[in-house]
Parts: C-alpha cells; structure tokens; sequence
C-alpha cells in the first residue's frame, strides 16, 4: 500500500469511527482499496486507540451547521470555466477562474474525492480576492473526476496514481499557471490529500512557489524543502485532527532545516476538512479565520 492509499484508507476508518460513515459503507470504500474485512475492522480499531476521548463529542459538530452565513469568499466568488493543456502524460483537465484586477496566482490542489464543485467554489474565491486560480483534476488520465459515477471510486482511483506521476501534473500546472498569468507570482494551496501534495511539491524542490498553504495535509516522510528556497508556507490545522496533527512536527523541523519562512497554525475547536462547508465537519469560525489568515499571507508573499 502506497503512502497515499494508507491516508486514505485511515481517513476513512476515521470517519467511521467519527459516525461519519456506516460501517458497511465504510467496508465498501475500504474495499476498492484493496482492504478486505480483516484489515479493516484492524484499521478500526487502531484509529479508535488513537482517537482522544475528549474531543468524541464535537468531533463530528464543531461549528457545523452553527450558521447560515456563506462560507468565506463567498460573496465575490468567480465563475470557473474548464480548461486543458498538454501535460507531461497526456492533456491535463481543470477549473479556471479568472481574477478581475490579478495580484496574482493560485494553483488549487483538491481533497481525496477529485475536483468537485466545493473545489471549483474554492478556486472562484481566490480568483474574487484578486488570484487568478487553476484548480487541477489530478484524475485527468482517467476522464477526470466527472468520469466516476461513484465518488468513493474516484478516491480509490486517486490512490492508486504513483506520487511522482501526481507531483509532476501539478508541476504541469505551475507552467500553466504562469502562462495565464504572466509577471505575476503563484502559490500552491491544498486541502486534506491536496495538502498532502502541497508539501510533497515542496519535497520535489519546486522552485517557482512565493507561498504554499496546505491545510490538514499529512508531511511525507523524511521531507527535504531545501530546493524550495523562496517559498513562504502557511501550514493550518485542526485541533482535534490527531491524525494530522501527528505529521506536524516532522513538517516544522524540514521547515527550519530548510530556512524557510513558515507559520504553522491550528485552529481550535475544529477538525479535519474544517474548510469544506460541504461536509459534515465544516467550522463556520476556523474556517473564516483560516481565509483571513490566507489573504494576509497572500497580501505578504504573492500580491
């Protein structure tokens, strides 16, 4: 089992054990992983020794539903469109959203279910503050995302892509981020496995990124950003996402081995996918505090 595909499938058994999903459901996703009903009731009982008692009550409700207001960004959120270019294993497919008064660029690196319209939403803001933003489909080999009829597919068919072939394709989009917004400089942010890519990226030695933001995403093992030099990064994370949270310190020590400029930040009273207020552990509060914190990054590192 790949790194990725171990994420995964621990993200799953985390949401069982959250109540998230059933345990049927979660058999049948752990299933097009590979992972038979040995393994994964041995998955469920791991994640459950690692969960912290205390935070079992809100781990499924912090700030979840607690407002009506839109999720930030919201209000000047940009139409995408969908985009294609030449990639470095066959035509690359994306979301793009066009900044009316471009300060810059965002490469926008989607969760473990592909780029849906959550992440389109996502790219549509960053283009409403000013970043032009290309929301990468890494399923592009496959169809795409809107290929897969089953979500949980598409999950399992994201874990079986090798992380070079990933990290390359995002490279891809860098090129074609700068291609659409000449002069100007990028950043790379991601969510949840996305994040995950956003440090692997800083593994590769991207050098062209002023500022990488991954939000709740596990640090690969025995990272070295030092080919990453000029890039600023603001990791976020949740207080009660212990499964990330553990990957933390791994990530300060290459940031600081590295000399990079970096604020790791966790947000309390949240858990993972905090940002996604399409999902059941949306944090109306982490998730604004996490977008001003964003902007002001941005505003320092990109604009």
């Amino acid at each position: 089992m790949t790194p990725i595909q171990r994420y995964i499938a621990e993200e799953i058994a985390t949401d069982h054990v959250d109540g998230l999903l059933s345990r049927r459901e979660a058999l049948r996703r752990l299933a097009l992983l590979g992972i038979g009903t040995a393994g994964a009731t041995a998955l469920f009982a791991a994640c459950g020794q690692n969960r912290d008692p205390a935070t079992d009550a809100s781990a499924t409700s912090s700030g979840a539903a607690t407002s009506s207001a839109p999720p930030p960004g919201n209000e000047t959120e940009v139409p995408t469109t969908p985009v294609t270019w030449a990639g470095p294993r066959g035509e690359l497919q994306a979301a793009w959203a066009e900044a009316p008064n471009v300060r810059g660029g965002v490469l926008v690196i989607h969760e473990n279910k592909g780029l849906n319209d959550y992440i389109r939403s996502v790219a549509g803001r960053f283009a409403g503050i000013g970043y032009s933003a290309l929301a990468i489909d890494l399923l592009s080999a496959q169809g795409g995302t809107v290929t897969f009829a089953d979500p949980a597919e598409a999950t399992a068919a994201l874990g079986e892509i090798p992380p070079e072939e990933a990290v390359a394709d995002l490279k891809s989009g860098i090129d074609e981020l700068q291609r659409r917004v000449p002069d100007k400089k990028v950043a790379a942010v991601g969510f949840c496995m996305g994040g995950g890519y956003v440090w692997r990226l800083l593994d590769s030695g991207e050098p062209r990124l002023s500022a990488a933001v991954p939000f709740y995403g596990p640090t690969p093992d025995n990272p070295d950003f030092s080919g990453s030099k000029d890039v600023a990064v603001l990791g976020i994370y949740a207080a009660q996402d212990q499964r990330v949270n553990a990957t933390e310190p791994v990530a300060r020590a290459a940031l600081e081995k590295a000399g990079l400029v970096f604020e790791l930040v966790t947000e309390p009273d949240s858990n993972h996918a905090f940002f996604n207020d399409t999902g059941e552990r949306y944090n109306v509060t982490a998730a604004a505090d996490a977008w001003r914190r964003v902007q002001d990054w941005f505003t320092r590192y990109v604009a």
